[in-house]
Protein backbone atom coordinates (compact mmCIF):
# COMPACT_ATOMS: atom_id res chain seq x y z
CA UNK A 1 0.00 0.00 0.00
CA UNK A 2 0.99 3.59 -0.86
CA UNK A 3 2.03 5.28 2.05
CA UNK A 4 -0.61 8.04 1.15
CA UNK A 5 -3.19 5.61 1.66
CA UNK A 6 -3.39 4.62 5.09
CA UNK A 7 -7.16 4.46 6.19
CA UNK A 8 -6.73 2.80 10.09
CA UNK A 9 -3.81 3.60 12.03
CA UNK A 10 -3.09 2.16 15.21
CA UNK A 11 -0.49 2.81 17.97
CA UNK A 12 0.27 0.41 20.45
CA UNK A 13 2.94 0.98 23.27
CA UNK A 14 3.59 2.55 26.48
CA UNK A 15 4.01 6.01 27.99
CA UNK A 16 6.04 7.33 24.82
CA UNK A 17 3.53 6.38 22.79
CA UNK A 18 0.66 7.64 25.11
CA UNK A 19 2.43 11.17 24.75
CA UNK A 20 3.86 11.97 28.33
CA UNK A 21 5.95 14.45 28.12
CA UNK A 22 4.07 16.58 25.45
CA UNK A 23 1.27 18.03 26.96
CA UNK A 24 -0.09 16.64 30.20
CA UNK A 25 -3.03 15.21 31.69
CA UNK A 26 -4.96 18.47 32.01
CA UNK A 27 -4.60 19.99 28.77
CA UNK A 28 -4.48 16.65 27.01
CA UNK A 29 -1.14 14.69 26.01
CA UNK A 30 -0.14 14.78 22.43
CA UNK A 31 2.73 12.68 21.89
CA UNK A 32 4.75 11.57 18.73
CA UNK A 33 1.94 9.07 18.14
CA UNK A 34 -0.77 11.85 17.66
CA UNK A 35 1.47 14.00 15.62
CA UNK A 36 2.58 11.00 13.17
CA UNK A 37 -1.15 10.73 12.19
CA UNK A 38 -1.70 14.21 11.64
CA UNK A 39 1.11 13.85 9.08
CA UNK A 40 -0.40 10.85 7.93
CA UNK A 41 -4.02 12.68 7.45
CA UNK A 42 -2.33 15.74 5.91
CA UNK A 43 -1.87 13.14 3.35
CA UNK A 44 -5.21 11.46 3.04
CA UNK A 45 -7.80 13.12 5.02
CA UNK A 46 -9.93 9.82 5.39
CA UNK A 47 -7.64 8.60 7.62
CA UNK A 48 -8.80 7.62 11.45
CA UNK A 49 -6.58 6.68 14.58
CA UNK A 50 -6.54 4.59 17.86
CA UNK A 51 -4.36 5.12 20.56
CA UNK A 52 -4.30 2.17 22.99
CA UNK A 53 -1.09 3.07 24.51
CA UNK A 54 -0.61 2.95 28.09
CA UNK A 55 1.93 4.20 30.54
CA UNK A 56 3.95 2.40 32.69
CA UNK A 57 3.19 -1.29 30.60
CA UNK A 58 5.91 -3.69 30.17
CA UNK A 59 5.72 -5.78 26.60
CA UNK A 60 3.84 -8.41 27.80
CA UNK A 61 1.15 -6.39 28.75
CA UNK A 62 1.28 -4.78 25.70
CA UNK A 63 0.74 -8.01 24.10
CA UNK A 64 -2.04 -9.89 26.65
CA UNK A 65 -3.83 -6.22 26.90
CA UNK A 66 -3.62 -4.42 23.42
CA UNK A 67 -3.42 -6.81 20.89
CA UNK A 68 -6.88 -7.92 20.97
CA UNK A 69 -8.24 -4.53 20.44
CA UNK A 70 -5.81 -3.40 17.95
CA UNK A 71 -6.95 -6.30 15.36
CA UNK A 72 -10.61 -5.76 15.76
CA UNK A 73 -10.03 -1.88 14.70
CA UNK A 74 -8.55 -4.01 11.50
CA UNK A 75 -5.28 -1.30 11.09
CA UNK A 76 -3.74 -1.25 7.85
CA UNK A 77 -0.91 0.80 9.10
CA UNK A 78 0.34 0.11 13.24
CA UNK A 79 3.14 0.79 15.27
CA UNK A 80 4.33 -1.18 18.48
CA UNK A 81 7.01 0.50 20.92
CA UNK A 82 7.61 -1.00 24.18
CA UNK A 83 10.00 -2.61 25.81
CA UNK A 84 11.47 0.54 28.17
CA UNK A 85 9.99 -0.14 31.50
CA UNK A 86 11.00 -3.85 31.19
CA UNK A 87 14.69 -2.77 30.73
CA UNK A 88 14.61 -1.01 34.06
CA UNK A 89 13.04 -4.16 35.88
CA UNK A 90 15.37 -5.50 38.29
CA UNK A 91 14.81 -8.98 36.07
CA UNK A 92 15.38 -8.35 32.45
CA UNK A 93 15.11 -10.63 29.63
CA UNK A 94 15.81 -9.14 25.85
CA UNK A 95 14.72 -12.31 24.58
CA UNK A 96 11.74 -12.51 26.40
CA UNK A 97 11.24 -8.70 26.01
CA UNK A 98 11.26 -9.09 22.39
CA UNK A 99 9.49 -12.50 22.10
CA UNK A 100 6.51 -10.69 22.94
CA UNK A 101 6.98 -7.92 20.38
CA UNK A 102 7.48 -10.40 18.06
CA UNK A 103 4.02 -12.37 18.82
CA UNK A 104 2.08 -8.75 18.15
CA UNK A 105 4.81 -8.26 15.08
CA UNK A 106 2.94 -11.72 13.98
CA UNK A 107 -0.46 -11.63 14.54
CA UNK A 108 -0.33 -7.81 13.27
CA UNK A 109 1.23 -8.61 10.03
CA UNK A 110 -0.34 -11.34 9.24
CA UNK A 111 -3.89 -9.56 8.59
CA UNK A 112 -1.73 -7.59 6.09
CA UNK A 113 -0.90 -4.40 8.33
CA UNK A 114 1.98 -1.95 7.51
CA UNK A 115 3.67 -2.97 11.04
CA UNK A 116 6.41 -0.21 12.37
CA UNK A 117 8.49 -0.28 15.47
CA UNK A 118 11.80 1.84 16.67
CA UNK A 119 14.95 1.35 18.46
CA UNK A 120 16.06 2.55 21.73
CA UNK A 121 18.90 5.30 21.92
CA UNK A 122 21.59 5.09 24.33
CA UNK A 123 19.78 5.66 27.96
CA UNK A 124 23.32 5.83 29.70
CA UNK A 125 23.83 9.19 27.34
CA UNK A 126 20.47 10.37 28.30
CA UNK A 127 20.82 9.04 32.37
CA UNK A 128 24.24 8.95 33.58
CA UNK A 129 22.96 7.28 36.75
CA UNK A 130 21.56 4.52 34.08
CA UNK A 131 25.03 4.07 32.46
CA UNK A 132 25.30 -0.09 34.33
CA UNK A 133 22.03 -0.84 32.37
CA UNK A 134 22.88 0.46 28.79
CA UNK A 135 24.00 -2.85 27.56
CA UNK A 136 20.07 -3.82 28.53
CA UNK A 137 19.41 -1.09 25.68
CA UNK A 138 21.92 -2.45 22.59
CA UNK A 139 20.32 -6.43 23.21
CA UNK A 140 16.98 -4.77 23.24
CA UNK A 141 17.40 -3.10 20.48
CA UNK A 142 19.34 -6.27 18.79
CA UNK A 143 16.14 -8.46 19.45
CA UNK A 144 13.62 -5.67 18.04
CA UNK A 145 15.61 -5.38 14.92
CA UNK A 146 15.91 -9.28 14.46
CA UNK A 147 12.31 -10.09 14.90
CA UNK A 148 11.25 -7.12 12.47
CA UNK A 149 13.35 -8.27 9.79
CA UNK A 150 11.78 -12.15 9.91
CA UNK A 151 8.02 -10.34 9.87
CA UNK A 152 8.95 -7.67 7.30
CA UNK A 153 8.34 -4.69 9.93
CA UNK A 154 9.49 -0.78 9.25
CA UNK A 155 12.58 -0.36 11.96
CA UNK A 156 12.62 3.92 12.19
CA UNK A 157 16.62 3.64 13.63
CA UNK A 158 16.33 6.17 16.20
CA UNK A 159 19.26 4.34 17.74
CA UNK A 160 22.06 5.35 15.34
CA UNK A 161 21.48 9.29 15.46
CA UNK A 162 23.27 11.29 18.38
CA UNK A 163 20.24 13.50 18.22
CA UNK A 164 18.33 11.43 19.72
CA UNK A 165 19.99 11.89 23.28
CA UNK A 166 20.42 15.73 23.07
CA UNK A 167 19.01 16.95 26.27
CA UNK A 168 16.56 19.08 24.46
CA UNK A 169 14.61 16.18 23.06
CA UNK A 170 13.73 14.66 26.36
CA UNK A 171 11.91 15.84 29.29
CA UNK A 172 12.62 16.93 32.99
CA UNK A 173 12.21 13.25 33.62
CA UNK A 174 14.32 11.80 31.04
CA UNK A 175 12.44 9.09 30.01
CA UNK A 176 9.92 10.57 28.29
CA UNK A 177 10.49 12.65 25.28
CA UNK A 178 9.54 16.72 24.94
CA UNK A 179 7.75 18.15 22.84
CA UNK A 180 10.52 18.76 20.18
CA UNK A 181 11.63 14.79 20.96
CA UNK A 182 8.11 13.67 19.94
CA UNK A 183 7.82 15.32 16.78
CA UNK A 184 11.61 14.04 15.95
CA UNK A 185 10.37 10.65 16.51
CA UNK A 186 6.96 11.44 14.45
CA UNK A 187 9.32 12.45 11.67
CA UNK A 188 11.60 9.49 12.04
CA UNK A 189 8.37 7.76 11.61
CA UNK A 190 7.10 8.84 8.87
CA UNK A 191 10.64 9.26 7.02
CA UNK A 192 10.83 5.04 7.35
CA UNK A 193 7.29 4.76 5.82
CA UNK A 194 8.35 6.98 3.04
CA UNK A 195 5.17 9.43 3.99
CA UNK A 196 5.07 12.30 1.02
CA UNK A 197 6.86 15.35 2.31
CA UNK A 198 8.97 13.17 4.67
CA UNK A 199 12.89 13.21 4.76
CA UNK A 200 15.76 13.31 6.87
CA UNK A 201 15.80 16.00 8.28
CA UNK A 202 14.32 14.75 11.61
CA UNK A 203 18.41 13.14 11.88
CA UNK A 204 19.98 16.67 12.16
CA UNK A 205 22.11 18.08 15.47
CA UNK A 206 20.59 20.92 17.32
CA UNK A 207 22.62 23.90 17.60
CA UNK A 208 25.30 23.97 20.59
CA UNK A 209 24.40 24.60 23.77
CA UNK A 210 26.57 25.09 26.82
CA UNK A 211 26.87 21.55 28.88
CA UNK A 212 26.57 22.06 32.43
CA UNK A 213 30.21 20.26 34.07
CA UNK A 214 31.80 19.59 37.38
CA UNK A 215 29.51 20.90 40.19
CA UNK A 216 26.92 22.32 38.44
CA UNK A 217 26.81 18.79 36.70
CA UNK A 218 26.88 16.62 39.85
CA UNK A 219 23.95 18.84 41.21
CA UNK A 220 21.94 18.76 38.14
CA UNK A 221 22.01 14.98 38.84
CA UNK A 222 21.18 14.83 43.02
CA UNK A 223 18.03 17.21 41.84
CA UNK A 224 16.79 14.80 39.27
CA UNK A 225 17.14 11.80 41.13
CA UNK A 226 15.30 13.50 44.03
CA UNK A 227 12.36 14.44 42.02
CA UNK A 228 11.98 11.52 39.36
CA UNK A 229 14.14 8.61 40.39
CA UNK A 230 13.32 8.71 44.08
CA UNK A 231 9.46 8.61 43.42
CA UNK A 232 10.16 5.70 40.82
CA UNK A 233 11.50 3.52 43.33
CA UNK A 234 8.90 4.21 45.79
CA UNK A 235 6.61 2.77 43.04
CA UNK A 236 8.45 -0.10 42.20
CA UNK A 237 9.05 -1.08 45.50
CA UNK A 238 5.23 -0.78 46.46
CA UNK A 239 4.43 -2.82 43.50
CA UNK A 240 2.71 0.18 42.40
CA UNK A 241 2.80 1.71 38.06
CA UNK A 242 1.96 5.00 36.52
CA UNK A 243 -0.74 3.60 34.64
CA UNK A 244 -2.68 1.83 37.77
CA UNK A 245 -6.03 2.06 36.93
CA UNK A 246 -5.60 4.27 33.38
CA UNK A 247 -6.87 2.66 30.30
CA UNK A 248 -6.53 4.00 26.36
CA UNK A 249 -6.82 7.20 25.77
CA UNK A 250 -8.36 6.93 22.09
CA UNK A 251 -9.79 3.21 21.85
CA UNK A 252 -11.44 4.49 19.16
CA UNK A 253 -10.63 5.34 15.43
CA UNK A 254 -11.54 8.60 15.24
CA UNK A 255 -10.26 11.77 12.50
CA UNK A 256 -7.52 12.95 13.87
CA UNK A 257 -8.66 15.51 14.60
CA UNK A 258 -11.25 14.63 16.82
CA UNK A 259 -10.62 13.75 20.51
CA UNK A 260 -12.81 11.50 22.98
CA UNK A 261 -13.98 13.04 26.16
CA UNK A 262 -14.26 10.67 29.44
CA UNK A 263 -17.78 10.04 28.19
CA UNK A 264 -17.17 8.87 24.87
CA UNK A 265 -18.40 12.32 22.96
CA UNK A 266 -16.26 13.48 20.88
CA UNK A 267 -14.84 16.87 19.71
CA UNK A 268 -12.51 18.78 17.87
CA UNK A 269 -8.71 18.81 19.23
CA UNK A 270 -6.99 21.48 20.74
CA UNK A 271 -3.47 22.15 20.47
CA UNK A 272 -2.16 21.93 23.89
Amino acid sequence: MNSGEYLRYVALGDSQTEGLGDGDDVIGLRGWADRLAERLAAVNPSLEYANLAVRGRVAGQVRTEQLGPALALRPDLATVVAGVNDLLRPRFDAAEVAGHLEEVFTALTATGAHVVTLTFPDIGKIVPLARPVRSRVFDLNAGIRAAAARHGVTVAETAGHAVTTDPRLWSADRLHASPLGHERIAAAVAHAIHLPGSDDAWTLPLPPQAVPAGRQAAAAELRWAAAFLGPWLVRRLRGRSSGDDRTAKRPQLLPPSTTPDASGDTGPRESP
